[in-house]
């Protein structure tokens, strides 16, 4: 999800306001909860949820020069650490609502996820602007709306909760395809957010094709969506 600018997360909003109509749905939802391989301190499970392992990646980070960050690499951190925590907070949400197994899965991923982007920030002595605050709440004004619009369009109907799934995850890889540096560790990180977000869009792709639907990618390219989903699950170290 894009993260210079304030405008980003209102087209987030936007897209979250029409995406809908994205969706065909030909069944009633049932409530039945997969590029290569790569090395990185990531495992994933049965249904492609990505986990960070946290020691790895520690490892991994101090193994790294530090680099002398940019404005735009300090915004991108600051931001991205909200925004992994507003995809767990809403996959909580929707799994509350439906108790489909996917949500709860990933959720736990994108806690990882999250607490990657606060190794970073330790790291870089910047401040968290997670700290403190409970599920649903934000420091962004804007995330916090973002999260209260994914939240009640997903509480709707199965699809739609799975189709704001999608939707959340077709945002995060544009935008750390965006947010690339060349900055080892940040790299690091952002090259295993993309992997997860990766196959936790093919997850989503799949329950949404047992739910008779189907998702139109609305960040990323049809032709990057298809490739994506042809691909099976990517597995890190």
């Amino acid at each position: 999800m894009r993260v210079r600018t304030n405008h980003g997360v209102r087209r987030m909003a936007m897209v979250a306001a029409v995406m809908l109509g994205l969706v065909a749905c030909s069944s009633t939802p049932s409530n039945n909860g997969s590029g290569g391989g790569g090395n990185g301190p990531a495992k994933v499970d049965s249904e492609g949820t990505t986990r960070m392992d946290g020691s790895v990646l520690q490892t991994q980070i101090d193994a790294l020069p530090k680099a002398t960050l940019t404005a735009a690499e300090t915004a991108g951190l600051l931001h991205m650490r909200e925004e992994e925590k507003l995809a767990h907070d809403v996959y909580v949400a929707l799994y509350d609502k439906w108790q489909v197994k996917t949500f709860s899965n990933i959720s736990s991923a994108e806690q990882t996820h999250s607490d990657a982007v606060k190794t970073l920030l330790d790291r870089y002595t910047l401040s968290d602007p997670a700290a403190g605050n409970a599920a649903g709440v934000f420091t962004n004004p804007d995330l916090q709306s973002l999260y209260t619009t994914l939240v009640a369009q997903g509480s709707t109907s199965l699809v739609d909760a799975l189709t704001v799934g999608a939707v959340i995850e077709d945002l995060d890889i544009a935008d750390l395809q965006t947010l690339a540096t060349a900055s080892p560790d940040i790299k690091l990180v952002y090259d295993n957010l993309e992997k997860g977000s990766r196959n936790h869009m093919r997850a989503f792709a799949k329950q949404l094709t047992k739910n008779g639907a189907t998702y139109t990618p609305t960040h990323i390219t049809q032709a990057a969506y298809d490739a994506i989903i042809a691909s099976g699950t990517e597995r890190g170290a």
